[in-house]
Parts: structure tokens; C-alpha cells; sequence
């Protein structure tokens, strides 16, 4: 594993993975019933300054080296646009049984999502209900309303699938393997690394590679990097990396 950035060491990392794991175990030992068996691990990219573009709802894809979700047991639910040609919510489900859509538990539709999904109860139960989402990528637009707030409060925003050619299965193996960066316009990016039931070195190859890959869309890249931190969904955040605040510029008297 190579960390591919100048500030931050193969050490650092290790350290601090291996700090987040013992955590974990420790909290899944002293109350196991109040946690997952297999929690999510979290990289958190602070930056200097907040970006000048403002969000997108459509995530970038980053690939890992260590999928997040297993292809035979992740429960996958796949939003679909409906419509009555050959690609719709009917269609889908056809695909589906045919084995054509790989891994994906449910599909819905979006008139389900406007009906059977309205209340804000139902919108919290489907998204506790699955370990990933997954959206036909021409609905994007019209899904942070359809969804609500509990989706994107619990990190689990849809990730954008091409339904529009014939490899539906490729296109959903590469969405689970792959993590997805969204830019909120904010000074803080959150990205799902790893798993606590993954090895040290699987965290540590999956970090470096969300970190490689998050650095592309950073203003000036590592120069643009403020701290790094790991965590889980509950735990506090870890710190991997900090630099000093860059110095404000004195202004030479007259």
C-alpha cells in the first residue's frame, strides 16, 4: 500500500486504523447490543477553504480496492423512474427475476416513493430497511425530495447507476465496489472507507485510495487539506492528520 501524499504517512495511517478498530471491539465487547456487529468506518477530509462550486446531488464514484458490501449479502434497493417503455419500474422488476439486476433486493419506483413512502415514518423505515441504494441516475434531481432528510442524515444519498444499456449487473458490481464522494459545498468531505470487520490492511488500502481519490476534486489538492480524521457513525472522530492554519498575509505599511 502506498499513501500518495506528502504530509501523511504509511505509519500515521496504520496507527490510526488500528486505534479505530481496537475501538470498535472495545465498545462491541462492553455493551454488544446497542451496536452493529459490522459498522461502517468513515474518512473525514477537512479543508482550508470551502469550495467555490456549489454542491452537486449527482456523487462521484471513487473505487476500493475491498468492496464495502458483499455481493451475495448485501441487501440492495434500487430506485427506478416509471414509465411505460421497456425501462421502467416494471421492466426493472422483469430484469430483476431474470437475474440481469445482480444483488438488488427491491426496486421502487418513483410514483412509490410519492405514495406508499410519503409519510416521514415510511421514508425512515426504507432507509434503515437496506444497506445501500442505488438510482437510476436520471431521477437524481428529483430524489432529495422524494427521500426527505433521513437518507442524507444517515450518509445513505442513492449512488447513480446507467440503467440506459443492457449491462445492468456490471454497472451495479461496480457501484459495490466503489465509494461515493459527494460534494455539499461545504469545508468537509465524509466518505465510506471501510468496514470494522475488514483487516488492518484492507482499512488502511481502502483509505488510501478514497483519500487518492478525493484529493482529485480538492482545490489545490493535499495543499487544500486542513485534517483528516476516521470515525463510525457514533464514535467521535479520530484525528490521522493536521497542519497548522496557513498564516494570514501582514500587510506591508506605507
Amino acid at each position: 500500500m502506498v499513501v500518495a501524499t506528502p504530509g501523511l504517512s504509511e505509519d500515521q495511517l496504520k496507527k490510526a486504523v488500528k486505534a479505530l478498530l481496537k475501538h470498535v471491539a472495545k465498545q462491541h465487547a462492553g455493551a454488544k447490543e446497542l451496536f452493529e456487529d459490522d459498522e461502517l468506518l468513515h474518512l473525514i477530509v477537512a479543508l482550508k477553504k470551502t469550495p467555490q462550486q456549489g454542491r452537486k446531488d449527482k456523487p462521484l464514484r471513487i473505487p476500493l480496492p475491498h468492496s464495502l458490501y458483499d455481493f451475495d449479502g448485501a441487501e440492495v434497493c434500487l430506485f427506478v423512474k416509471d414509465q411505460k417503455s421497456g425501462e421502467g419500474h416494471k421492466a426493472a422488476k422483469k430484469r430483476l427475476k431474470a437475474g440481469q439486476a445482480a444483488g438488488v433486493a427491491k426496486v421502487v419506483g418513483t410514483s412509490k416513493l410519492r405514495t406508499k413512502y410519503e409519510s416521514h415514518e415510511a421514508k425512515r423505515n426504507l432507509c434503515a430497511a437496506y444497506d445501500l441504494f442505488l438510482a437510476d441516475e436520471r431521477i437524481l434531481p428529483s430524489l432529495p425530495k422524494l427521500l426527505g432528510k433521513a437518507f442524507f442524515r444517515k450518509k445513505k444519498q442513492p449512488v447513480p447507476v446507467d440503467l440506459r444499456g443492457g449491462e445492468w449487473g456490471a454497472q451495479i458490481k461496480r457501484a459495490l465496489g466503489a465509494t461515493s464522494l459527494f460534494l455539499t459545498g461545504g469545508s468537509c468531505l465524509n466518505l465510506r472507507v471501510a468496514r470494522s470487520s475488514m483487516s488492518e490492511e484492507q482499512c488502511c488500502a481502502n483509505v488510501a485510495a478514497a483519500l487518492q481519490g478525493a484529493l482529485e476534486h480538492v482545490p489545490k489538492r493535499w495543499a487544500g487539506v486542513q485534517a483528516l480524521y476516521l470515525k463510525t457513525a457514533d464514535s467521535a472522530s479520530l484525528p490521522v492528520y493536521q497542519c497548522l492554519p496557513d498564516a494570514p498575509q501582514r500587510i506591508a505599511s506605507a
